[in-house]
């Protein structure tokens, strides 16, 4: 291959140099640790996917295990999987494209790389053999996701899909509300109300000055709601007067500031803020110091409850999102896309991929959950999981997480199993909340030349915060941040925002 692929000449022998000293080259149809077996399969193929940092039981391995032997017993089709360490993975998939050596299938996460060899001509396109062989990839992949992996009109990957759409919602102390006579707040103004009041009225009843209202992480972690309730999101791009605009230089950005400045100003935003890391938090919260913070989804199961089992008189309560003066409210959303399964041009085992592929897709249950009666059965009609066989056989994620197509009754059942931690609610209240990204194309050349600058620039909205630059500093930064790179995005972005429904691009991205 030509082109861009020589720009990564000389980086690439350094890491084939690295991986086979480690001793992780791959080397198509040589596994060492494949199973001995005397079963007849119709064909035969390698893939290159992520051990995504797991484990497998004493005497397994990524070839030879009960999940990935029941897959190959059930399309009738051997499997020989490499699996680079997570560490290095992205440049072991470099090594394995300029190595001439290919296997039938790889499993990539990052659509730059995916982008780059798609143009290049090293993947093959895919619609013949999606519709021969891939019935469940079409019904279960949505169109969305197709658009998004299509170059030339062909499609050029299988996507996997992200199980959740976004991350963050509004959790707070219900018994401290009780206790002091409060509604769950809705408005900015009932937020500000519940905010003081829990850093100012002895929330917990303990007579002491040691609560505070409100806690975000360093760089306005957890901070999302109170920009979504200005109808915006930092690292998003929106759509004003028919071209795209990046939500740090709006408008709605500074009245957001504004808000949050004046939380902190009165003592009502925790002063640690800039300095609190996930584990600060998650402190904060299990010790019963905060009592109203942007949780993720999963967080019930985490502070929230740990907070309970120390405080048997603690309860949680999900809110509304925060609205702001124009009735707007929302949070950041994630991509659709987590993973492209792609094969080489030249595969001679294409259509056993496709066929492996339809069938993680078709068995999300199974390979999702894991056999019934061993890792989860049904008792009076709900699902009831055994978490030692649960996390002894999570290994099985390598392979179903290679077509995520989320099954929202599946989710609901196994969410659920977990124990009453509301998790499946969680996701559903983030879904119906989502402020969606209009950008959604690899990162532009600008964006590489200019984001690390650009970033270094951030740290004024925390200044502003704290009261160290006045808000009418965001004007400056505004100014500054076009001048020194985000101009050029901003062209770029449109330029891909003009030509996202031109069915010969790639996933909106410009030739």
């Amino acid at each position: 291959m030509k082109g861009k692929r020589k720009t990564r000449v000389f980086f690439v022998i350094f890491v084939i140099a690295f991986l086979i000293s480690s001793g992780c080259g791959y080397i198509k149809n040589q596994v060492s640790s494949k199973k001995t077996s005397t079963k007849l399969y119709a064909d035969n193929i390698s893939i290159v996917i992520s051990n995504l940092g797991m484990t497998f039981p004493s005497g397994m391995d990524e070839n030879d295990n009960r999940y990935l032997n029941y897959i190959e017993e059930s399309i009738g089709i051997d499997i020989q999987v490499s699996t680079p360490p997570p560490e290095v993975y992205d440049e072991k998939l470099d090594v394995i494209m300029s190595s001439g050596n290919l296997p039938d299938m790889l499993h990539a996460y990052e659509p730059v790389w995916f982008s780059n060899y798609t143009k290049e001509g090293a993947f093959m396109p895919l619609d013949d053999l999606i519709e021969k062989y891939g019935p469940n990839l079409k019904e279960k992949i949505p169109a969305e996701a197709w658009d998004r992996v299509r170059y030339g009109g062909k499609i050029y990957a299988i996507p996997s899909l992200n199980e959740v759409s976004g991350v963050e919602l509004m959790y707070a102390r219900k018994d401290w509300l009780d206790r002091l006579g409060l509604k769950n707040p809705v408005t900015l103004d009932e937020y500000y109300e519940v905010i003081r009041a829990f850093t100012e009225d002895d929330p917990d009843g303990n007579g002491l000055d040691d609560t505070v209202g409100l806690t975000f992480t360093s760089n306005l972690g957890r901070s999302a709601p109170f920009f979504g309730a200005f109808g915006i999101q930092l690292d998003a791009w929106f759509e004003r007067d028919g071209k795209l605009v990046n939500g740090r230089i709006l408008p709605e950005t500074k009245e957001a500031l504004a808000y949050l400045a004046r939380l902190y100003k009165e003592g009502l935003l925790d002063r640690e803020f800039p300095l609190n890391l996930q584990n600060n938090l998650y402190e904060k919260i299990e010790n019963g110091r905060v009592g109203l913070f942007s949780a993720t989804w999963y967080d019930t199961r985490g502070p929230i409850a740990d907070n309970m089992k120390k405080d048997p008189n603690a309860r949680w309560v999900a809110l509304e999102y925060p609205t702001g003066p124009a009735g707007l409210k929302g949070v950041y959303d994630k991509d659709i896309i987590r993973g492209y399964n792609v094969i080489p041009a030249g595969s001679e085992h294409a259509k056993s991929v496709i066929q492996l592929l339809d069938f993680i897709a078709s068995d999300y249950r199974n390979l999702k959950l894991g056999f019934e009666n061993e890792i989860w059965k049904w008792e009076n009609g709900k699902m009831i999981t055994d978490f030692e066989m649960h996390d002894t056989h999570l290994y099985r994620g390598i392979y179903q997480s290679l077509v995520d197509v989320p099954d929202p009754l599946v989710s609901k059942e196994r969410l659920d199993s977990l124990g009453d931690f509301h998790l499946y609610d969680n996701l559903e209240m983030i879904k119906k909340n989502v402020i969606k990204n209009q950008f959604y194309g690899v990162p532009t050349p600008a964006m590489n030349k200019y984001n690390k600058k650009l970033d270094s620039l951030n740290d004024i909205f925390t200044k502003i915060i704290m009261g160290i630059e006045p808000v009418d500093a965001f004007d400056r930064y505004v100014e500054r941040w076009k001048q020194e790179g985000g101009d050029e995005i901003t062209k770029e972005v449109n330029e891909w925002y003009v030509s996202k429904n031109d069915t010969g691009l790639l996933g909106g991205e410009m030739k």
